[in-house]
């Protein structure tokens, strides 16, 4: 089964499922204090309460207009399947030190959940982006807008994550899990703050999706599987990425990630692979990028293995993550440096059955000749490969 024919039964599985149980019974947190303009943090927890422990399915609602939002916990498991309606802006408090963990909102431990309203989570990130420089030195950790936790057989759609202070999606343990028609909005300099970010999850799926943001597009961490990227615009920050790997002891192996029909626009990286040197082994198997649309892209295609941010590692020896079974198929556009293509491998693990299929990639400016550069692989090469030299 193709990646689009996956994502169309999941979706049909999940509509299935939420269609079939009896209307809702509906939880809007106005009936419980909210009022617009409002701290809304106790009425939204009870509206919860109530929702999650009513017979059948539950429906809490967030009306239009603009509310403040203290750092809340959601969890289940519930008695039914549970909707969070957003309809208007939730804004986090302005200050991290207001927050008591390092998330905002948590999902946790719930199945067959709905967010969805076409509203906004503002995470009011500018002033702790300025913190952030601090790196290690920072004791508290910077919250993340939306954490969904062991989350199963869910969907979230039309809703948007403005300014997250660190992450605006958090992915953890969760299966079966669709984010549609789902957006982030964020300026280039927003530090560390990926759209969203998947680790330890199987069958994720973004479509449809526009993410604007100042680090990563979507980063997959260790412990992914069955990962699908369609129809995803990516703007501004570092890409759609895979990795950091090797950085922990007895990482979980990533595999079956597909990255289809996107389009990545003024970004430092466009697809990327990149693992830590000398540090810990682990596998990145089964990954694949087809039909990419690069435009104005530093780095339109890379696999590093010898990913150092901050020289917080030793360069001198190998990364022990195996990377096999790759392709970039039909990626086209401009790249902003020479270096198009970008394949550093591992010497001690070099990487295996690399494919480079269809790529047509131009350099837009006057420092040299476009090139393509791959050390310690040798790439297995169908139809064109502009620029060559792999």
């Amino acid at each position: 089964m193709d990646s689009k024919a996956h994502v169309c039964t999941v979706y049909l599985l999940l509509l299935f499922a939420f269609t079939s149980e009896a209307l809702p019974n509906t939880f809007d947190v106005t009936k419980y204090g909210a009022k617009a303009g409002s701290d809304i943090t106790k009425a939204l927890l009870s509206a919860w309460k109530e929702g999650c422990a009513a017979a059948g399915s539950g429906k809490v609602v967030v009306p239009k207009g603009k509310y403040f939002l203290g750092v809340v916990d959601l969890i289940g498991p519930c008695k039914g399947a549970m909707h969070l309606q957003v309809e208007g802006t939730l804004v986090a408090p302005a200050k991290a030190s207001q927050h008591s963990k390092n998330s905002w909102v948590t999902l946790r431990y719930l199945d067959r959940l709905t967010v969805s309203g076409g509203g906004a989570f503002d995470g009011q990130g500018e002033i702790a982006w300025e913190r952030a420089h601090c790196g290690d030195r920072c004791k508290t950790p910077l919250p993340i807008n939306l954490r969904f936790d062991f989350v199963t057989n869910s969907i979230v759609e039309d809703v948007t994550s403005i300014d997250s202070k660190q992450f605006h999606v958090n992915v953890l343990g969760s299966k079966n899990l669709t984010f549609q028609r789902f957006s982030v909005k964020a300026p280039g300099h927003s530090l560390n703050t990926d759209g969203i970010h998947i680790g330890r999850s199987e069958g994720i799926n973004i479509i449809n999706s526009n993410i604007v943001t100042g680090d990563d597009c979507i980063s997959i961490g260790q412990g992914s599987k069955q990962v699908r990227i369609t129809n995803v615009r990516c703007g501004h920050g570092h890409g759609i990425s895979v990795g950091s790997l090797g950085k922990y002891e007895k990482e979980e192996p990533v595999s079956g990630i597909y990255v289809k029909n996107c389009t990545i626009y003024d970004t430092d990286n466009g697809v990327r692979i990149k693992t830590w040197p000398a540090l810990y082994g682990g596998t990145a198997s089964n990954i694949h990028f087809e039909d990419i649309v690069m435009q104005n892209v530093s780095n339109p295609i890379i696999i590093d293995q010898m990913y150092c941010p901050w020289n917080l590692c030793n360069r001198k020896k190998p990364s022990k993550v195996q990377i096999s079974d790759v392709s970039f198929k039909n990626i086209q556009g401009s790249s902003r440096t020479p270096t198009a293509v970008q394949i550093t491998c591992s010497s001690s693990v070099p990487c295996k059955d690399i494919v480079l299929s269809n790529v047509n990639l131009k350099y837009t400016g006057s420092k040299g000749s476009a090139k393509s550069v791959c050390t310690n692989v040798k790439p297995r090469i169908i139809g064109k490969l502009i620029p060559g030299g792999c």
